[in-house]
């Protein structure tokens, strides 16, 4: 079977499953959709695992398949395609295996859902729209699928639809993207602008000959090139949630835990660092937005690990996570480290799956409570969820072994990307030290937080209580209407713990913990294996020029720094471990009584810097205002009032004054006629004497 013809059964797979799934799932039943969904996921990955094969060891070569034209107005011209080359290639395997294990883990996890067709239509959506974002050989078919998965992520989002605050997120999440959208649209305006040409073939060997055309506004002067990076990567900063447009990512929670996995955990949060490394031909020659992007990552995974220090809920804690490493992902596609920047990507989406899959079944396993306050001492009842969010805190926090070269996937491409950074400002950009340091900075504090999840959740004391488990078991049971329902009931109902009345934290059943297994293995050696292909002596052979790195920069050269330097990511790392031991296991209670103080800055942190007071301040009540200002002012009293409303309010003030004439009495006509006669007398005379 030729490539071409494999990358398009990977691509429509998934929409063929959606269309079965949600057009016929009532009529072929539950298990037949999520067969026939599932099945053709797992198709799509096992053929994606063969591309990307033949891609990294069996010299496969760049090629485009072009399947219809999709919009040709002048020179305009946009067709539907695929684009295979090495991002493609890799985002192939990250997006279709976690989507097919997602689609696995969702059989237990979905199991008491009266939606089940419906569900597995969303998801297999979702792969499809993303599948054909990261195939796209033109901005108009990357804007669709762009599009097309801010749709699936709605849908997802408020999946429980009858649940108020699932509704209230997923709305915040799609006018959130929309301010991002609007960003990405006008990028790709000043794209064909100044290009003629929205095909990625064509305008990127013209960008070197054009990087210091300019633009004059006004009384300003803009360089093209950096203007259409930096709008294209406001459409960034909303789909993976980059400060300012972050807001949306921890509500998103609302959805179910597979959603979280997928959507904003591996996939499409990581759209926006996807496309920025696509067009690094373009941000090559854009030092500007290149200082931009920096600046939005450094700050980003600032701010989400300070918050996600102080989040209680298990899934916000990961949701947190994400965006800080999204973060570091930016850091080093702005500093020129595209190609740590995908490692990051690729490695990130293994061990931050297994982690919000892994808090998916201690969810399950804890009557869906999600306040990690309510949990300790689950080690003995979870132990496979424990072991394996083990192994994805050990990747996330990059601990490994010095000298040996010796960890878990995240130690590999989160050193990377600072070593990067530390090397882009020994190249004399100082927004490189300002990363690093930044980068540091953070490894410390991720590897708190995330150590903080596992002491908390499955060490110390039980903070619950049997009869706890079982109120929670007994309320679900009688609140159907949820759509929060899943796989424990089923199994709690069956098989109580050894004849014990109450109900006990357990395991997931074998659908949830097989695709756990798999990504753990993804976080173990993912970095081991690639290291070299994507950093390392391999890079060139392997991206084949779908990265490109201007002459001048070399921060993926071999690093000539102190050993302190190379060694600080490990060493924040080990610290912040530490703290996390002092404070949760050899001091238990130590966090709760500092977090019981509410000092000023645990409490700046635990409300997210204030930033959903400071937008529900100035946009959310600033917008009503101004719909009521226009609306009741403007519409209601000025149109209305002056227009039909008031055009129909005189006539019936006129109508009903003149109806008061129409009495039904005779001489009341009579002595009206006698006026009219003698006025009528009185206007002869006196035109008779003049």
């Amino acid at each position: 079977m030729s490539p071409q013809t494999l990358v398009t059964i990977i691509l429509f797979g998934p929409i063929i499953g959606a269309a079965i799934a949600g057009l016929f799932g009532r009529r072929i039943g539950d298990v037949a959709s999520m067969a026939i969904t599932t099945g053709l996921l797992f198709l799509s990955a096992i053929l994606s695992w063969v591309v990307f094969i033949q891609w990294t060891w069996g010299g496969l070569q760049p090629f485009t398949v072009t399947y219809a034209p999709f919009i040709q107005v002048g020179n305009f011209v946009s067709n539907w395609s695929f684009r295979l080359d090495g991002l493609s290639a890799v985002m192939l395997v990250v997006v279709t295996s976690v989507s097919s294990l997602v689609h696995l883990y969702s059989w237990g996890y979905m199991a008491e859902d009266d939606s089940k067709p419906r569900f597995f239509s969303y998801l297999s959506l979702f792969t499809f729209a993303m599948l054909a974002l990261i195939s796209a050989s033109d901005f108009m078919q990357l804007f669709f699928g762009w599009e097309g998965v801010g749709l699936a992520s709605y849908l997802l989002i408020g999946f429980w639809f009858k649940k108020p605050t699932a509704n209230a997120a997923a709305i915040k999440a799609f006018v959130v993207n929309r301010v991002g959208d609007f960003g990405f649209a006008l990028g790709i305006m000043t794209v064909f602008w100044a290009f003629g040409t929205i095909q990625f073939a064509q305008l990127f060997p013209m960008i070197a000959a054009h990087a210091h055309q300019g633009w004059h506004f006004g009384n300003w002067d803009f360089n093209l090139v950096d203007l259409a990076c930096a709008l294209l990567f406001v459409g960034a900063m909303g789909k993976s949630a980059q400060f300012f447009l972050h807001t949306w990512l921890p509500d998103a929670m609302e959805g179910p835990t597979p959603v979280s996995a997928l959507i904003h955990a591996a996939t499409m949060v990581t759209a926006g660092v996807y496309m920025v490394c696509l067009l690094s031909p373009m941000f090559e020659f854009a030092p500007v937005a290149k200082h931009i992007v920096v600046f939005i990552g450094a700050i980003t995974a600032l701010f989400a690990a300070t918050v996600g220090m102080t989040q209680n809920d298990i899934k916000r804690v990961i949701a947190y996570s994400t965006c800080s490493q999204l973060g570091y992902m930016f850091m080093a596609a702005g500093v020129g480290a595209y190609q740590a920047g995908m490692f990051h990507l690729f490695t990130h989406a293994f061990f931050k799956a297994l982690l919000f899959l892994g808090a998916g079944s201690v969810i399950a396993g804890m009557a869906h409570e999600q306040d990690m306050r309510r949990y300790g001492g689950l080690a003995k009842y979870l132990p496979v969820t424990f072991a394996v969010m083990t192994i994805g805190t050990i990747s996330i926090t990059g601990l490994g072994i010095p000298g040996l070269e010796l960890g878990f996937a995240g130690f590999y491409s989160k050193d990377s990307i600072i070593h990067a950074a530390y090397a882009a400002g020994q190249a004399g950009d100082a927004m490189g030290y300002f990363a690093f340091i930044v980068g540091v900075f953070v490894a410390l504090l991720t590897a708190f937080y995330s150590w903080r999840v596992v002491f908390f959740t499955f060490n110390g004391h039980a903070r619950w209580t049997s009869e706890d488990l079982e109120h929670h078991w007994h309320n679900r049971d009688h609140a159907h209407d949820d759509h929060h329902a899943s796989h424990a009931q089923v199994e709690t109902h069956s098989e109580p713990d050894h004849g014990d009345p109450h109900h006990l934290p357990h395991e997931s059943p074998w659908t949830m913990r097989l695709p756990l297994l798999a990504l753990s293995l993804g976080a173990i050696v993912a970095g081991v294996f690639f290291e070299e292909k994507f950093v390392g002596a391999e890079q060139h052979e392997f991206w084949r020029g779908a990265i490109y790195t201007a002459a001048n920069n070399h921060v993926l050269a071999p690093l000539h720094a102190p050993l302190l330097i190379v060694q600080a990511p490990l060493i924040a790392a080990v610290i912040g471990l530490l703290i996390a031991v002092y404070m949760y296991l050899m001091r238990e209670g130590l966090g709760a009584r500092l977090a019981a103080q509410k000092g000023p800055l645990y409490l700046f942190f635990y409300n997210k810097w204030f930033f959903d007071e400071l937008y529900d301040a100035t946009f959310v009540r600033g917008a009503k205002f101004l719909g009521d200002l226009f609306w009741k002012g403007g519409d209601q009293k000025i149109i209305d009032g002056l227009g039909p409303d008031g055009v129909s309010a005189v006539s019936y003030a006129v109508g009903r004054r003149t109806g008061l004439l129409q009495t039904g009495y005779v001489y009341h006509y009579a002595f009206v006629m006698l006026l009219g006669v003698a006025g009528l007398l009185t206007y002869a005379l006196w035109a008779w004497n003049h």
